[in-house]
C-alpha cells in the first residue's frame, strides 16, 4: 500500500508551529542548577545509562562521586575503569545482594555504612554529578529512613548533579526528581537461557 504524501505546505506549517514552541520552551529554560535524574523501571540499562553521564561529565573535566548499593564483589568492567580517573570517587556496598546474605541485620547495617558514604558525596561541593546507583531497593526493603535519604537529597549543594538507579521507585522520590525515565523490558537474553554477558552486563 502506498504511502499517503502529506500536503507540503500543511506540513510546513505545522513544523514551523513545532519549532516555535519548542524555541519558546528553550528560551524559558535558563535556570542552571543541579538536576536530579531519576531512572527506574524493570528493563536493562538503568546503571549503564548513569555509566554514560559520568562519562560525558569526565569528559567535560567535572568530578564524579558513585556509591553502588547491592553490587557487593561483584567485578565489573566500569569499576575497573572509572576508578582509576582522578576526578572520579567510588564506593560499593559490601554486602552485595540482599537475596545472597538472607540477613535483615546485615542488609541494614550495610546499608547505613553505604549511606553515610553518600552523604558525605551529598555534601561535598567538589562534586558535580553524584551517582547513586541501586538506591531505590534500599527505599523499598525500607532498610533506610525515607525522610533521611529524601532530605539529604534536597540539601545537596544547588549545582551538584544527582543520578538515582533502580527498580520500584518510591512516589516521593519521583515527586521530587526533574527528570525520571522508567526503562520497560520488553524481553530479557537470560530469560532464554543465556548468561550475564562481559562487557555488556559486567
Amino acid at each position: 500500500m502506498a504511502k499517503v504524501q502529506k500536503d507540503p505546505q500543511k506540513h510546513a506549517e505545522r513544523m514551523r508551529k513545532i519549532k516555535q514552541h519548542v524555541d519558546k520552551r528553550i528560551a524559558k529554560a535558563q535556570e542552571n542548577k543541579g538536576t536530579f535524574v531519576l531512572l527506574t523501571g524493570n528493563g536493562k540499562g538503568k546503571s549503564s545509562s548513569a555509566l554514560g553521564m559520568i562519562a560525558r561529565a569526565l569528559g567535560h573535566d567535572m568530578k564524579v562521586g558513585v556509591v553502588q548499593f547491592l553490587k557487593g564483589e561483584w567485578n565489573t568492567g566500569e569499576i575497573e575503569f572509572f576508578k582509576q580517573h582522578p576526578n572520579v570517587i567510588w564506593h560499593i556496598m559490601d554486602s552485595g545482594f540482599t537475596w545472597e546474605t538472607q540477613n535483615r541485620e546485615q542488609d541494614i547495617q550495610s546499608s547505613e555504612q553505604a549511606w553515610q558514604k553518600a552523604e558525605s558525596l551529598l555534601k561535598n561541593t567538589e562534586l558535580d554529578i553524584v551517582v547513586l546507583d541501586e538506591l531505590t531497593y534500599l527505599l523499598h526493603y525500607e532498610y533506610l529512613d525515607e525522610d533521611t535519604v529524601l532530605t539529604a537529597l534536597v540539601n545537596r549543594p544547588d549545582t551538584q548533579h544527582l543520578i538515582v538507579t533502580g527498580r520500584g521507585a518510591t512516589e516521593s522520590l519521583i515527586e521530587l526528581a526533574d527528570t525520571v525515565s522508567e526503562i520497560k523490558e520488553i524481553k530479557h537474553a537470560f530469560k532464554r537461557g543465556i548468561k550475564a554477558q562481559k562487557g555488556l552486563e559486567f
